[in-house]
């Protein structure tokens, strides 16, 4: 009814889940950045809880269509309300395999199959449970079964169960105690507050209307609206909606706050039978809206286009840099600048630092890892703290969610002297502390480098090739592998690589994974890979000089004990 009136392309406060309208609120940045920090650290089993209306699902679907297809197989389960048996077949079918058998044994002996496939080819196996607050504990324990399928090293599948709080009473049952401890991952989603609730309408009207902000909610209707929904979005939507049919009705540009209370007292009732009197005190509502709102139109320019109720811009950072840079101004920066553009812009940077053809058009996320390959290089995928990229001292692309959704990359160039330099510039910077960075980068990075021997990822122990060989003389030459250049991944070579590992604060596990490469790259010489900061690369090259000659002079005492 309204649409025309406004300009609308479609309604923009619709319950029905849309992705174009996507909002990631704090609260459902904090809630994927646990999901994705699960995942890559194979936790096993990750929790994600929340009220009804929290936007769990909207989570879900966004940090499924992050995960890349061609490291990732995944799997959704919306309806979970079913026997062991038919949780069982229903998760075959989801991942594509047969699933017509009743027998539970066969049933599984595919899915390890299927498990044991997708590990040999370097794949991570990600299974979402929705609605997992309606699983029996039988149907829970069956899924305590699949968790089982493991190597001796690896999970071999990774399971998200999502549900309302009752999930959370569900798994602190005594029975199902040996599951609830195997959840290491877990958020609680709460519902936004005060000015995501402002952001997150804003950001549908602008989506809704090309851009355009047609129609504004005063401060007044945006408490009011908080106030009733608590900031679940599911109940800001049944609101916003009705206070913009009252806004149309009125030929109102601006939702007062007697509009939102309104709206919100329609709502209240929504839930009860209609009757005559509730649409006689609706129609009421219209006309005493109608005739408060007559001398309180909004603002309007020329053409209609009411001007919308934003703060001032935030003040630009001094040039030199003595001025914090706020994260309103940072978010604003990044958000003025097209995502494509940002991207080649980002991109280039680290390419350019590589020495590698630069990237003419402007590309998508999803072709980042495409891109690379081509340049000969690789993209991995990490979660975790600066210390984490500057223990790594390679220049990295960091990612930024903005608050009205979609995201940013923004190059790491640098680390020097407490001073962070970035690509392209934010709001007119092109170096921030720490703390600044810290207010809008949430941990989430890809690292562009180069596996210049082409060496597996995944080299199996006990395996022999020329890729073994390439990985013993780069460990020979970090200093910490004393034997023969065999090509056999022996234990020798696997406790060198724990040795290096340990050295280097990564996980100790022996095996030669991408980040471990990547620092075997840097320590071992003869590689000249691009740095964040020349003096710790420095240092980093005179000690591994003297670990080298620690080596060298230990196998020559032996040899001359011989």
């Amino acid at each position: 009814m309204y649409c025309d009136h406004f300009g609308f392309s479609e309604h923009p406060f619709a319950l029905t889940p849309n992705p174009a309208f996507l909002f990631l609120s704090s609260r459902h940045q904090e809630a994927f950045a646990h999901l994705l920090y699960g995942i890559d650290t194979r936790a096993g089993f990750i929790e994600l809880s929340g009220e009804v209306g929290t936007g769990k699902t909207t989570v879900i679907r966004t940090f499924l269509n992050q995960l890349d297809p061609e490291t990732h197989r995944t799997a959704l389960v919306f309806n979970p309300t079913v026997s062991p048996l038919g949780l069982l077949q229903g998760i075959i079918r989801e991942f594509g395999l047969p699933g017509t058998s009743t027998e539970k044994s066969e049933l599984l002996e595919t899915l390890n199959r299927f498990l044991l496939d997708e590990n040999r080819a370097g794949h991570t196996v990600v299974l979402v449970i929705d609605e997992a607050q309606n699983l029996s504990p039988e149907v829970l324990e069956q899924i305590r079964l699949i968790s089982n399928l493991e190597t001796e090293r690896d999970k071999l599948i990774q399971i998200v169960l999502v549900g309302q709080p009752e999930l959370r009473h569900l798994l602190a049952r005594q029975e199902l105690r040996q599951l609830d401890q195997r959840i290491t991952v877990r958020y609680h989603l709460e519902p936004m507050g005060l000015d995501d609730t402002k952001n997150y309408i804003r950001h549908r009207i602008r989506i809704a209307a090309g851009g355009r902000e047609p129609v504004i909610f005063s401060a007044g209707a945006v408490k009011k609206i908080f106030g009733f929904s608590g900031g679940l979005p599911r109940l800001i939507n049944a609101a916003c909606d009705r206070a913009l049919l009252l806004a149309y009705t009125t030929e109102a540009r601006e939702v007062s706050p007697a509009m939102a209370a309104a709206a919100i007292a329609d709502v209240a009732t929504e839930a009860r039978p209609p009757s005559p009197s509730r649409r006689f005190a609706f129609a009421a509502a219209l006309i005493l809206v109608a005739a408060l709102g007559a001398g309180t139109f909004a603002v309007t320019r020329e053409g209609g286009e009411s001007l919308p109720s934003a703060s001032p811009p935030p003040t630009e950072p001094a040039a030199s840099g003595e001025q914090p840079l706020k994260r309103t101004a940072a978010l604003a920066g990044l958000a003025a600048v097209p995502e494509k553009d940002n991207l080649s812009a980002a991109v280039n940077t680290i390419l350019r630092s590589w020495q590698a053809p630069p990237v003419a058009s402007s590309p998508s996320p999803a072709d980042l890892r495409s891109l690379a390959r081509e340049r000969g290089l690789t993209v991995t995928e990490l979660s975790g703290t600066l210390n984490d990229l500057a223990r790594l001292d390679t220049p990295a692309l960091l990612h930024i969610t903005l608050p009205q959704g979609g995201k940013r990359l923004v190059a790491l160039t640098s680390l020097d002297k407490g001073r962070i330099g970035i690509e392209p510039p934010i709001a007119g910077r092109s170096t921030l502390t720490g703390g600044e960075l810290s207010t809008l980068w949430s941990g989430r990075a890809s690292v562009i480098w180069k596996n210049f021997h082409g060496i597996p990822s995944r080299l199996k122990p006990g395996g022999r090739s020329k890729a073994v060989g390439q990985l013993q003389e780069l460990l020979k030459g970090a200093g910490y592998y004393a034997g023969g250049i065999s090509g056999t991944y022996d234990t020798v070579t696997q406790e060198a690589i724990r040795s290096f590992q340990t050295a280097e604060g990564l996980d100790a596990d022996g095996r030669a994974g991408e980040k471990t490469l990547l620092l075997l790259y840097r320590r071992a010489g003869g590689f000249f890979p691009p740095g964040l900061t020349q003096g710790k690369t420095a240092a980093r090259t005179e000690a591994g000089d003297r670990s080298r000659g620690k080596v060298a002079q230990t196998r020559s005492n032996g040899e001359q004990s011989r």
